[in-house]
């Protein structure tokens, strides 16, 4: 056994017994628990791919797609994922700015499972635009006073500290910063939680800040570079929903192929029939098309090579995967997978955000012409 097959194995042993028990609750309490991140912090998920000096294990990305298709086909939902695994966009900034302070304070315990982070960058009425933040962040002595608000933040509601995206300069790319704003800080408020049509276990919150102080030291790398750091972590951002894509869609996949075998109609398993032969063939065409080009821009970043435009393309193809792929299941299931509750229902429901979240269909594409020349 590789040692990639070897995480893949552990991850998938860990849903196994700690995820697929109690997923049906968590679901409906819409957030898992706090010791959730405590177990995958002893199991070594948390900080499988971050550095050993800021108490990562040294892992690549290339590791952590590898633990993430163990989850998902343990069966792992891509909610479940997303708030368990939000560290995974709330530290790589402050992991790479250098920062020792920041590091001790905020990487070292969420890798440990002790806090949770989050990452605050879209605002109400501004979605991708990030170049356009308009929460402030005005420099007083050693703080900075931030006003403003975020939205649609992934596990806003329990996180300990939110990575804030803010404008601390001139209009445009160039005037964004990073600040760590701390759970508890005065004028920091949780508005409200966000329900959802999916991801139930992963808690979204509404963010206000009014008059917030927030310690300069609380700064992340540069004033003025927050944008150029975002965009440095978008590439691993979207790889990682491309695997939320294809995972979800490769687990729906196997538990359909199990039940066309098992469900009889008309005196015959419905695998009989040749267009259903042909549906599962299709839907395991595209989860391994998704597959092979997200590994092979995965591969490629890790070798350092230029992949943004890649990056917005494995994201888009993984995500259709997932959509046609978990409405066939639902469809295969018939009634059975239309019912509340049911494993490919979850996953019918959770694909929907995968081509919004981390940067919309639309503007990755208009990104990813741009890029390549066609604009």
């Amino acid at each position: 056994m590789s040692e990639r097959d070897a995480i893949k194995e552990m991850a998938a042993e860990f849903v196994r017994r700690e995820v697929v028990p109690n997923l049906d609750d968590w679901e409906s309490a819409g957030e898992v628990p706090r010791e959730l991140h405590v177990s995958a912090a002893k199991q070594g998920l948390l900080g499988l791919a971050f550095p050993e000096a800021v108490g990562g294990h040294g892992g690549d990305l290339l590791d952590s797609l590898a633990a993430m298709e163990g989850c998902f086909e343990a069966g792992a939902s891509s909610g479940l994922m997303a708030a368990l695994f939000t560290s995974g966009i709330a530290l790589p900034h402050i992991a790479a700015s250098g920062s020792r302070d920041l590091i001790d304070r905020f990487v070292r315990p969420t890798l440990a499972g002790e806090l949770i982070g989050s990452l605050a960058v879209t605002e109400p009425g501004g979605g991708s635009d990030v170049a356009g933040i308009r929460t402030t962040a005005r420099r007083d002595g050693e703080e900075y006073v931030v006003d403003g608000g975020k939205t649609f933040i992934t596990s806003g509601v329990r996180a300990d500290f939110a990575t804030t995206a803010v404008r601390t300069g001139e209009s445009g790319h160039g005037g964004v910063s990073l600040l760590v704003v701390e759970k508890g800080t005065p004028g920091l408020t949780v508005d409200r939680a966000l329900p959802k049509m999916g991801w139930h276990c992963s808690d979204t919150a509404e963010l206000g800040f009014a008059g917030c102080r927030v310690p300069a030291a609380n700064l992340v790398g540069e004033e003025n570079s927050g944008f150029y750091q975002i965009a440095e972590q978008f590439v691993v951002e979207r790889l990682a929903l491309a695997v939320h894509g294809y995972g979800i869609a490769a687990r729906s996949l196997a538990l359909t192929a199990a039940y066309v075998r098992e469900r009889e109609t008309f005196g015959k398993p419905l695998v009989k029939n040749q267009v259903v032969r042909h549906t599962l063939v299709e839907m395991r065409r595209q989860v391994e098309v998704a597959r092979a080009y997200t590994h092979e821009v995965a591969r490629r970043h890790v070798a350092g090579e230029n992949v943004v435009a890649e990056a917005c393309l494995a994201k888009q193809t993984a995500v259709e995967c997932a959509a046609y792929v978990c409405d066939r299941a639902v469809q295969l299931h018939g009634g059975s997978g239309y019912l509340t509750g049911s494993e490919v229902e979850r996953h019918y429901r959770d694909a929907r955000i995968l081509p919004i979240g981390g940067g919309a269909t639309e503007v990755l594409t208009d990104l990813a012409a741009r890029l390549m020349g066609y604009a």
